[in-house]
Formats: structure tokens, C-alpha cells, sequence
């Protein structure tokens, strides 16, 4: 098993354009998977029956593992046996007939629009990086990008004719959201003004470069969302994610189109859009209970 399980990694990288992120996740479920099914003698992938899977969740659940993450090693595993179906191994997956365990939905952190304008200002526009802050942060929000996605642009994703930005999603897909007046504007300051200052004379086509004149890292940009979110009061309810989740949420109240958001994120299934509405939901009932004399 573990021989196809390389084989199917290099698959995940190679044609499906999985994220190191993703790729990681996937490798720590079914590395665990395997060397579980080993102590159960189950070391061909054709001799794993249902039983013995449900005895791995048993034994996931058992070390504390969320409901969410038992979900996700399901998902891998089961990813795992399309491939071997797919590449005309004769086996039968063991997951087909098991049903996702209750994953309890734990809403995302979303700020009010008050709380993301006093976070937005925070950098102000002393100096060059300065400014590139600004226009990082003005962007996660006004198009509810990935940490990957932004660190990963380029001079090319923007159309400074039209008002958008071109990115590279999971799955290496592309898709195209508007930027609006604010990060337009912010932008444009940053790649005249600002820009040049960061570049250290190496020639680069990152669009937003750190100190040294290279990419960003996760960790570099994880760094400095939470030092403005320090500085505004915000460091507990912040992280570079709660850009996303609130970019979403603000539409939905505002009365975008579900499926237009969904697009817009980049989720390739609208039930993971979904969560956004029943955010709005619980936050209308916060409202309701705060303000009305009866709640």
C-alpha cells in the first residue's frame, strides 16, 4: 500500500496541482491509515474491508481528533481508492457505504465592518512598506484571497484596465475577482510609488515582495497580519483567514448572490459557500436578541 500510496502522491502534485498544503494534510492521513492497516495485517490495499476502516476512526476518534479532521482523513482515503479504481488496480473501497461522521459546524471569525476599517488603517502610509501593507490588507479583504493566492501574484494578475485580479486557486484554478475603488486605488500606489524600494535591484515579477526583495512566506505574511491585528485590538479575533470569511460575510449581508460569492472564493462545491449565510443567520439573531425588547 504505501508503494501506491507515492504513486498517488506524485499524482496529487503532478496533475491535480494539489497545494503543498493540501498535499501535506493528505500524506499525514494516509501515512496513518497505512501504518494502521500494517498492525492490523492489511499491508495490500485490497485486503482493507470496511471493518477495518471503521476500527480506524474508532481509533482516530479514540486520540481526540475532531470530528472535522476523522472527516478529512475519510475524504483521503477515499480519494485514495477512486485513484486505484482509476488507474485499473482491482480493488473495492472500504469507504463507499460509510457515512461522514456529524462534523459540528464551528462558524468562522468575521469582523464587523467597523472593526476591518480600523484594522485596514492601521499600517498608514509613511514608508514603502507601509503602503505595501496597506494594499495587502485592503486586498485579502476586498477579494477574499488565500494566504497562497496572495503571496503567489504576480505584476500579471492585475487588470489595471478593468479592475480585477487574476488568481490561481486550489486545483491550479484560475479564477477573476474585482478589487474595488479602495484596493484599486491602494495598489496602484504600491507598484508607482513603493514598489521599487522593496525590489533591491533584482529584477522579480512578484507583485508583493518582503524586505529582502523575494516572496513572501505563509509565515512572513501570517507575521504581519497579526502585528497590525495587535495594534488595532483585534489580536484575538484575527488571523490571515478572517479576511476571507469576513469578505464573504459582508457581501452575503450586503445581498450578493450566493452562487456570485461562491465563484468569487473559488469553492468548487456552493455547500462550503453555505456557511456564510448561516453566518448572517446567527448574527441577525444576535442583533434580534440585543435590540429587541421581547428577546
Amino acid at each position: 500500500m504505501k508503494e501506491l500510496l507515492e504513486t498517488y502522491f506524485d499524482y496529487l502534485t503532478v496533475e491535480k496541482g494539489a497545494s503543498p498544503h493540501t498535499l501535506e494534510a493528505y500524506s499525514r492521513d494516509l501515512i496513518r491509515f497505512a501504518n494502521f492497516m500494517v498492525g492490523r495485517e492489511r499491508e495490500r490495499a485490497e485486503t482493507v474491508t470496511p471493518e477495518d476502516v471503521m476500527a480506524f476512526i474508532s481509533d482516530l476518534r479514540g486520540s481526540g481528533l475532531a470530528a472535522n479532521s476523522v472527516n478529512r482523513s475519510l475524504a483521503a482515503i477515499r480519494g485514495f481508492y477512486k485513484f486505484l479504481l482509476k488507474q485499473g488496480c482491482k480493488v473495492v473501497s472500504p469507504v463507499d457505504h460509510l457515512l461522514r461522521g456529524k462534523a459540528w459546524m464551528r462558524l468562522p471569525d468575521v469582523l464587523s465592518p467597523q472593526d476591518m476599517n480600523r484594522l485596514l488603517e492601521q499600517p498608514g502610509l509613511a514608508n514603502s512598506t507601509a503602503v505595501r501593507d496597506a494594499a495587502i490588507l485592503e486586498l485579502m479583504y476586498a477579494a477574499g484571497l488565500r494566504v497562497s493566492e496572495l503571496v503567489n501574484l504576480s505584476m500579471n494578475s492585475i487588470n489595471w484596465q478593468a479592475g480585477y485580479v487574476i488568481v490561481m486557486g486550489k486545483g491550479r484554478k484560475e479564477r477573476v475577482v474585482p478589487v474595488g475603488r479602495s484596493s484599486y486605488d491602494l495598489l496602484r500606489r504600491y507598484v508607482e510609488e513603493a514598489r521599487s524600494d522593496l525590489v533591491k535591484g533584482k529584477p522579480s515579477n512578484i507583485l508583493f515582495l518582503n524586505r529582502s526583495g523575494r516572496l513572501f512566506s505563509r509565515q512572513g505574511l501570517w507575521k504581519l497580519v497579526k502585528k497590525y491585528a495587535r495594534s488595532a485590538g483585534l489580536e484575538d479575533k484575527v488571523h490571515p483567514h478572517t479576511f476571507r470569511h469576513t469578505f464573504a460575510t459582508h457581501l452575503l449581508e450586503g445581498g450578493a448572490d450566493l452562487r456570485a460569492v461562491q465563484v468569487m472564493l473559488g469553492h468548487a462545491d456552493i455547500a462550503t459557500t453555505q456557511i456564510y449565510t448561516h453566518v448572517t443567520r446567527e448574527r441577525l439573531k444576535a442583533v434580534h436578541k440585543k435590540f429587541h425588547p421581547r428577546s
